[in-house]
């Protein structure tokens, strides 16, 4: 019988290693992405233009994770989408300068992947690039990018 007991104490014993072991793997993985949100981008905007928050230039070219929603894309599947801090029901490709949502972040994936409803949160993780670029593909100007990203539901 404590026999028995010993065996159950070291299974036990074993068993909180590898929960505490799995938990660290789980924080240090969430602690390489630096979460960001869209009020944490800029620190002014103004006549003059805008100015990147210190929090965006000291995060530029690291790994980061936001939240927000897909823009309706132009085609179902696709190696890039526009992050929005609210769902919008139209495309913003299609509208004009004066309704060009001032909160957006462009996306680039991996690979190629389905977009999902514009509806649902998604949370996206990539490295974090500031700056005006012009993607050479695409003609997409972009002030605030990320790259080599992925998501998921939120």
């Amino acid at each position: 019988m404590q026999r028995l007991a010993s065996i159950d104490m070291t299974t036990r014993r074993a068993a909180l290693r590898g929960l505490a072991a799995a938990m660290l793997c789980r924080d240090a993985v969430a602690a390489e992405a630096a979460a960001i949100s869209f009020d944490g981008l800029y620190k002014s905007f103004g006549v003059l233009g805008f100015q990147f928050s210190d929090r965006a230039t000291s995060l530029r070219g690291q790994e980061v994770r936001i939240l927000g929603y897909m823009a309706p894309p132009l085609k179902p599947e696709s190696h890039f989408f526009v992050l929005t801090r609210e769902p919008l029901a139209i495309c913003p490709f299609c509208q004009s300068d004066a309704d060009w949502p001032v909160d957006i972040v462009v996306v680039f994936m991996k690979a190629v992947t389905p977009m999902v409803s514009a509806g649902q949160k998604v949370a996206v993780s990539g490295r974090l690039e500031i700056g005006s670029a012009t993607d050479p593909e695409t003609g997409f100007v972009s002030q605030v990018r990320l790259v080599d990203a992925s998501f998921h539901i939120a």
